[in-house]
């Protein structure tokens, strides 16, 4: 049986970005910064759209409604950039 157990401080509390990264704020004090660059609808979104954010997912996720993008802090703790549909690993 797989069960996932969270942890509250990984909980979100604020979203922002710098030039070049997103940075997430979390409930237990840590802050994560990651390249958009990883996030290629985020990367194509307005500022406006970034700014356009909700937590999601129980307090663990990050959702924009207008560009369709669903991050949770789980992925970004462990550094997972969005997956690379249609690249050729050739």
């Amino acid at each position: 049986m797989n069960t996932s157990v969270f942890d509250s401080g990984q909980r979100i509390r604020d979203v922002r970005f710098s030039a070049d990264h997103l940075v997430v704020d979390l409930a237990d004090g840590r802050t994560i910064a990651v390249p958009i660059a990883w996030y290629p609808r985020l990367m194509r979104a307005t500022p406006e759209q970034r700014a356009n954010w909700r937590i999601s997912g129980g307090g663990y996720g990050i959702h924009w409604p207008e560009i369709d993008e669903d991050l949770s802090s789980d992925g970004l703790l462990r550094g997972i950039p969005a997956p690379r549909i249609g690249v050729s690993s050739t």
